[in-house]
Protein backbone atom coordinates (compact mmCIF):
# COMPACT_ATOMS: atom_id res chain seq x y z
CA UNK A 1 0.00 0.00 0.00
CA UNK A 2 1.05 3.86 -0.48
CA UNK A 3 -0.01 7.48 -0.76
CA UNK A 4 -0.71 9.06 -3.96
CA UNK A 5 0.14 13.06 -4.40
CA UNK A 6 -2.50 14.45 -6.09
CA UNK A 7 -2.68 18.52 -7.38
CA UNK A 8 -5.48 20.69 -7.59
CA UNK A 9 -6.91 22.11 -10.94
CA UNK A 10 -8.31 25.64 -11.66
CA UNK A 11 -11.32 26.75 -9.67
CA UNK A 12 -9.05 26.50 -6.23
CA UNK A 13 -8.10 29.65 -6.77
CA UNK A 14 -8.35 32.64 -4.29
CA UNK A 15 -6.64 36.05 -3.46
CA UNK A 16 -4.00 35.43 -0.82
CA UNK A 17 -3.46 31.78 -1.78
CA UNK A 18 0.18 31.03 -1.13
CA UNK A 19 0.79 34.27 1.40
CA UNK A 20 0.66 31.78 4.62
CA UNK A 21 3.65 29.72 3.14
CA UNK A 22 6.12 32.40 1.74
CA UNK A 23 6.03 34.19 5.08
CA UNK A 24 6.40 30.86 6.97
CA UNK A 25 9.26 29.35 4.60
CA UNK A 26 11.57 30.70 2.75
CA UNK A 27 11.45 27.29 0.22
CA UNK A 28 7.63 28.58 -0.75
CA UNK A 29 9.09 32.35 -1.42
CA UNK A 30 11.94 30.80 -3.61
CA UNK A 31 9.41 28.64 -5.79
CA UNK A 32 7.55 32.33 -5.76
CA UNK A 33 10.76 34.18 -7.11
CA UNK A 34 11.23 31.26 -9.72
CA UNK A 35 7.67 31.75 -11.25
CA UNK A 36 7.68 35.71 -11.44
CA UNK A 37 11.58 35.24 -12.66
CA UNK A 38 10.36 32.99 -15.52
CA UNK A 39 7.18 34.63 -16.36
CA UNK A 40 8.74 38.50 -16.03
CA UNK A 41 5.41 39.09 -13.59
CA UNK A 42 4.74 39.86 -10.51
CA UNK A 43 2.44 36.77 -10.38
CA UNK A 44 3.06 36.21 -6.35
CA UNK A 45 2.02 39.61 -5.72
CA UNK A 46 -1.17 39.21 -7.80
CA UNK A 47 -1.55 36.26 -5.64
CA UNK A 48 -1.17 37.37 -2.44
CA UNK A 49 -2.91 41.06 -2.90
CA UNK A 50 -5.44 40.64 -6.10
CA UNK A 51 -7.55 42.04 -7.71
CA UNK A 52 -9.52 38.99 -7.74
CA UNK A 53 -10.66 40.00 -11.18
CA UNK A 54 -7.02 39.47 -12.21
CA UNK A 55 -6.27 36.62 -10.26
CA UNK A 56 -8.65 34.18 -11.94
CA UNK A 57 -8.06 35.33 -15.54
CA UNK A 58 -6.93 31.95 -16.92
CA UNK A 59 -3.54 33.21 -17.55
CA UNK A 60 -2.89 34.07 -14.19
CA UNK A 61 -4.96 31.24 -12.42
CA UNK A 62 -3.25 28.28 -14.38
CA UNK A 63 0.37 29.12 -13.50
CA UNK A 64 -0.21 30.77 -9.60
CA UNK A 65 -2.40 27.09 -8.38
CA UNK A 66 0.76 25.36 -10.18
CA UNK A 67 3.16 27.78 -7.71
CA UNK A 68 1.02 26.54 -4.39
CA UNK A 69 1.08 23.69 -5.24
CA UNK A 70 5.03 23.71 -6.00
CA UNK A 71 5.98 25.57 -2.71
CA UNK A 72 4.20 22.86 -0.62
CA UNK A 73 6.29 20.38 -2.57
CA UNK A 74 9.55 22.12 -1.44
CA UNK A 75 8.78 22.89 1.77
CA UNK A 76 7.81 19.72 2.71
CA UNK A 77 11.34 18.26 1.04
CA UNK A 78 13.21 20.82 2.84
CA UNK A 79 11.46 20.96 6.19
CA UNK A 80 11.12 17.25 6.26
CA UNK A 81 13.22 15.33 4.17
CA UNK A 82 9.74 14.95 2.07
CA UNK A 83 10.88 14.12 -1.09
CA UNK A 84 8.93 11.78 -4.21
CA UNK A 85 9.28 8.64 -4.75
CA UNK A 86 10.26 8.28 -0.69
CA UNK A 87 6.55 10.11 -0.07
CA UNK A 88 4.45 8.64 -2.69
CA UNK A 89 3.97 5.72 -5.37
CA UNK A 90 1.78 7.75 -7.38
CA UNK A 91 0.93 11.35 -8.90
CA UNK A 92 -2.17 12.67 -10.37
CA UNK A 93 -3.46 15.98 -11.57
CA UNK A 94 -6.72 17.27 -12.58
CA UNK A 95 -6.18 19.35 -15.68
CA UNK A 96 -3.63 22.27 -15.23
CA UNK A 97 -2.42 20.05 -11.79
CA UNK A 98 -1.09 17.35 -14.37
CA UNK A 99 1.57 19.90 -15.53
CA UNK A 100 2.35 20.11 -11.34
CA UNK A 101 2.14 16.48 -10.61
CA UNK A 102 4.77 16.07 -13.47
CA UNK A 103 6.88 18.99 -11.72
CA UNK A 104 6.50 17.33 -8.53
CA UNK A 105 7.82 14.20 -10.33
CA UNK A 106 10.81 15.49 -11.81
CA UNK A 107 9.56 15.41 -15.25
CA UNK A 108 9.07 18.88 -15.81
CA UNK A 109 11.39 22.13 -14.63
CA UNK A 110 9.40 24.66 -12.56
CA UNK A 111 10.24 27.69 -15.07
CA UNK A 112 9.63 25.86 -18.33
CA UNK A 113 5.97 24.89 -16.56
CA UNK A 114 5.40 27.95 -15.77
CA UNK A 115 5.98 29.61 -19.59
CA UNK A 116 4.10 26.34 -20.34
CA UNK A 117 1.20 27.17 -18.47
CA UNK A 118 0.98 31.05 -19.24
CA UNK A 119 0.68 29.65 -22.97
CA UNK A 120 -1.78 27.04 -22.11
CA UNK A 121 -4.36 29.97 -19.94
CA UNK A 122 -3.46 32.40 -23.32
CA UNK A 123 -4.12 30.12 -25.66
CA UNK A 124 -7.53 28.35 -24.39
CA UNK A 125 -9.16 32.63 -23.84
CA UNK A 126 -8.39 32.89 -27.51
CA UNK A 127 -9.75 29.52 -28.58
CA UNK A 128 -13.64 30.73 -28.13
CA UNK A 129 -14.57 34.54 -27.96
CA UNK A 130 -15.79 34.92 -24.21
CA UNK A 131 -19.57 34.79 -24.18
CA UNK A 132 -19.86 32.23 -26.70
CA UNK A 133 -18.82 29.10 -24.77
CA UNK A 134 -19.85 27.29 -21.42
CA UNK A 135 -19.79 24.86 -18.94
CA UNK A 136 -22.52 23.00 -16.35
CA UNK A 137 -21.90 21.19 -13.75
CA UNK A 138 -24.70 18.30 -13.85
CA UNK A 139 -25.11 16.96 -10.52
CA UNK A 140 -27.21 13.19 -9.95
CA UNK A 141 -25.88 12.05 -13.28
CA UNK A 142 -23.45 9.48 -13.74
CA UNK A 143 -21.08 10.05 -16.95
CA UNK A 144 -23.23 8.07 -19.57
CA UNK A 145 -26.67 9.66 -18.79
CA UNK A 146 -24.45 13.40 -18.92
CA UNK A 147 -23.45 12.07 -22.42
CA UNK A 148 -26.54 11.20 -23.20
CA UNK A 149 -28.05 14.89 -22.04
CA UNK A 150 -25.06 16.68 -23.74
CA UNK A 151 -25.70 14.48 -27.16
CA UNK A 152 -29.37 15.89 -26.94
CA UNK A 153 -28.48 19.36 -26.29
CA UNK A 154 -25.86 19.80 -29.09
CA UNK A 155 -28.35 20.63 -32.33
CA UNK A 156 -25.38 20.73 -34.54
CA UNK A 157 -23.53 22.51 -32.09
CA UNK A 158 -20.47 21.34 -29.89
CA UNK A 159 -21.35 19.90 -26.01
CA UNK A 160 -19.66 17.25 -24.42
CA UNK A 161 -19.01 15.36 -21.40
CA UNK A 162 -15.92 17.43 -19.85
CA UNK A 163 -15.30 16.42 -16.68
CA UNK A 164 -16.26 12.78 -14.66
CA UNK A 165 -15.18 14.33 -11.20
CA UNK A 166 -17.07 11.47 -8.65
CA UNK A 167 -20.05 9.65 -9.26
CA UNK A 168 -23.15 12.18 -9.80
CA UNK A 169 -20.58 14.67 -10.75
CA UNK A 170 -20.53 15.60 -14.56
CA UNK A 171 -19.19 18.82 -16.16
CA UNK A 172 -20.06 19.37 -20.01
CA UNK A 173 -18.49 22.51 -21.86
CA UNK A 174 -19.39 23.75 -25.53
CA UNK A 175 -21.10 26.42 -27.41
CA UNK A 176 -23.14 28.33 -24.81
CA UNK A 177 -26.70 27.87 -26.36
CA UNK A 178 -25.80 24.08 -26.39
CA UNK A 179 -24.81 24.17 -22.71
CA UNK A 180 -27.52 25.83 -21.38
CA UNK A 181 -30.32 23.72 -23.04
CA UNK A 182 -28.35 21.09 -21.35
CA UNK A 183 -29.46 22.47 -18.11
CA UNK A 184 -33.42 21.59 -18.93
CA UNK A 185 -33.20 18.43 -20.53
CA UNK A 186 -30.48 17.45 -17.32
CA UNK A 187 -33.18 18.22 -15.10
CA UNK A 188 -35.80 16.42 -17.14
CA UNK A 189 -33.85 13.69 -16.74
CA UNK A 190 -33.37 13.46 -13.20
CA UNK A 191 -30.41 15.21 -11.62
CA UNK A 192 -30.35 17.21 -8.69
CA UNK A 193 -29.05 20.22 -9.88
CA UNK A 194 -27.84 21.32 -12.89
CA UNK A 195 -26.09 24.93 -12.71
CA UNK A 196 -23.67 26.87 -15.23
CA UNK A 197 -20.14 27.15 -13.88
CA UNK A 198 -18.25 30.82 -13.42
CA UNK A 199 -15.58 30.19 -16.50
CA UNK A 200 -14.58 32.00 -19.01
CA UNK A 201 -14.09 29.29 -21.90
CA UNK A 202 -15.30 26.22 -22.02
CA UNK A 203 -12.81 23.76 -21.11
CA UNK A 204 -12.06 19.94 -22.31
CA UNK A 205 -14.15 20.13 -25.98
CA UNK A 206 -13.35 20.34 -29.41
CA UNK A 207 -13.87 24.34 -29.50
CA UNK A 208 -10.57 23.78 -27.58
CA UNK A 209 -8.82 22.16 -30.18
CA UNK A 210 -6.65 25.79 -31.14
CA UNK A 211 -5.09 25.73 -27.62
CA UNK A 212 -4.39 22.21 -28.22
CA UNK A 213 -2.21 23.17 -31.44
CA UNK A 214 -0.60 25.57 -29.64
CA UNK A 215 0.59 23.53 -27.00
CA UNK A 216 1.91 21.04 -28.84
CA UNK A 217 4.22 24.04 -30.54
CA UNK A 218 4.76 24.54 -26.86
CA UNK A 219 5.80 21.10 -25.39
CA UNK A 220 7.86 20.37 -28.63
CA UNK A 221 10.53 23.53 -27.38
CA UNK A 222 10.38 21.83 -23.87
CA UNK A 223 12.21 18.69 -22.55
CA UNK A 224 10.55 16.21 -20.27
CA UNK A 225 12.05 14.16 -18.38
CA UNK A 226 10.56 10.67 -17.07
CA UNK A 227 8.74 11.21 -13.77
CA UNK A 228 10.20 9.56 -10.70
CA UNK A 229 7.19 8.10 -10.04
CA UNK A 230 4.24 6.98 -12.61
CA UNK A 231 1.66 9.91 -13.91
CA UNK A 232 -1.80 8.60 -13.88
CA UNK A 233 -2.83 10.81 -16.86
CA UNK A 234 -6.09 12.72 -16.93
CA UNK A 235 -7.39 11.38 -20.47
CA UNK A 236 -6.03 7.74 -19.76
CA UNK A 237 -7.24 6.99 -16.27
CA UNK A 238 -3.77 5.03 -16.16
CA UNK A 239 0.06 5.43 -15.71
CA UNK A 240 2.63 6.44 -17.55
CA UNK A 241 6.43 7.53 -17.19
CA UNK A 242 7.06 7.62 -20.90
CA UNK A 243 8.15 11.31 -21.87
CA UNK A 244 7.10 11.46 -25.66
CA UNK A 245 3.70 10.07 -24.50
CA UNK A 246 3.56 11.96 -21.68
CA UNK A 247 4.12 14.86 -23.89
CA UNK A 248 1.09 13.48 -26.29
CA UNK A 249 -1.13 13.30 -23.61
CA UNK A 250 -0.51 16.80 -22.49
CA UNK A 251 -1.84 17.83 -25.85
CA UNK A 252 -4.44 15.54 -26.37
CA UNK A 253 -5.94 16.83 -22.69
CA UNK A 254 -6.51 20.09 -23.66
CA UNK A 255 -9.72 18.88 -25.65
CA UNK A 256 -9.91 15.76 -23.79
CA UNK A 257 -12.27 14.57 -20.98
CA UNK A 258 -10.71 14.76 -17.21
CA UNK A 259 -11.03 11.35 -16.27
CA UNK A 260 -10.75 11.81 -12.73
CA UNK A 261 -13.27 9.63 -11.02
CA UNK A 262 -11.19 6.73 -12.93
CA UNK A 263 -8.20 7.90 -12.22
CA UNK A 264 -8.83 7.77 -8.68
CA UNK A 265 -10.12 3.94 -9.01
CA UNK A 266 -7.23 3.55 -10.86
CA UNK A 267 -4.57 4.55 -8.41
CA UNK A 268 -6.74 2.73 -5.43
CA UNK A 269 -6.65 -0.41 -7.62
CA UNK A 270 -3.08 -0.12 -8.28
CA UNK A 271 -2.44 0.40 -4.04
CA UNK A 272 -2.90 3.51 -3.26
CA UNK A 273 -4.87 3.50 0.20
CA UNK A 274 -4.11 7.43 0.88
CA UNK A 275 -4.80 10.75 -1.95
CA UNK A 276 -2.81 13.71 -0.42
CA UNK A 277 -3.60 16.89 -2.16
CA UNK A 278 -0.80 19.29 -2.23
CA UNK A 279 -1.61 22.80 -3.09
CA UNK A 280 -4.58 25.42 -3.37
CA UNK A 281 -8.11 24.39 -1.67
CA UNK A 282 -9.57 21.04 -0.93
CA UNK A 283 -11.72 20.15 -3.58
CA UNK A 284 -9.68 17.12 -4.57
CA UNK A 285 -9.07 15.37 -1.02
CA UNK A 286 -13.46 16.21 -1.33
CA UNK A 287 -13.75 14.30 -4.45
CA UNK A 288 -12.18 10.91 -3.43
CA UNK A 289 -14.15 10.46 -0.37
CA UNK A 290 -17.27 11.18 -2.91
CA UNK A 291 -15.60 8.06 -5.05
CA UNK A 292 -14.57 6.02 -2.81
CA UNK A 293 -15.10 6.31 0.97
CA UNK A 294 -12.59 3.84 2.05
CA UNK A 295 -9.99 6.00 0.70
CA UNK A 296 -8.00 8.14 2.99
CA UNK A 297 -7.48 11.56 1.57
CA UNK A 298 -6.11 14.82 2.99
CA UNK A 299 -5.58 18.36 2.31
CA UNK A 300 -2.28 20.40 2.62
CA UNK A 301 -1.75 23.82 1.66
CA UNK A 302 -1.10 26.05 4.63
CA UNK A 303 1.92 26.14 7.31
CA UNK A 304 -0.37 24.62 10.02
CA UNK A 305 -1.31 21.45 7.24
CA UNK A 306 2.20 21.30 6.47
CA UNK A 307 3.33 20.79 10.42
CA UNK A 308 0.15 18.09 10.49
CA UNK A 309 1.74 15.80 7.83
CA UNK A 310 5.30 15.94 8.32
CA UNK A 311 4.13 14.71 12.14
CA UNK A 312 2.00 11.83 10.45
CA UNK A 313 5.21 11.34 8.60
CA UNK A 314 7.02 10.74 11.49
CA UNK A 315 9.51 13.57 10.07
CA UNK A 316 10.26 16.07 12.18
CA UNK A 317 7.62 19.15 12.05
CA UNK A 318 9.18 22.54 10.88
CA UNK A 319 10.11 25.45 12.88
CA UNK A 320 7.76 28.10 11.20
CA UNK A 321 9.73 31.39 10.51
CA UNK A 322 7.30 34.24 9.99
CA UNK A 323 8.60 36.85 7.32
CA UNK A 324 10.97 34.45 6.26
CA UNK A 325 12.17 35.47 2.66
Amino acid sequence: MFRAFVFPGQGSQAVGMGKDLAEAFGAAREVFDEVDDALDQNLSRLMFEGPEDQLVLTENAQPALMAVSMAVVRVLAAEGGVVLPDACGMVAGHSLGEYSALTAAGSLDLADTARLLKVRGQAMQRAVPVGEGAMAALLGLDLEAAREVAAEAANGEVCTAANDNAPGQVVVSGARAAVEAALGIAKRRGAKRAVLLPVSAPFHCQLMKPAAEAMELALAEVRIAPPTVPLVANVTAAPVTDPETIRRLLVEQVTGVVRWRESVLAMRDAGADELVELGAGKVLSGLAKRIDKSLGARSVGTPADIEAVLTDLGASAPERRPGAA
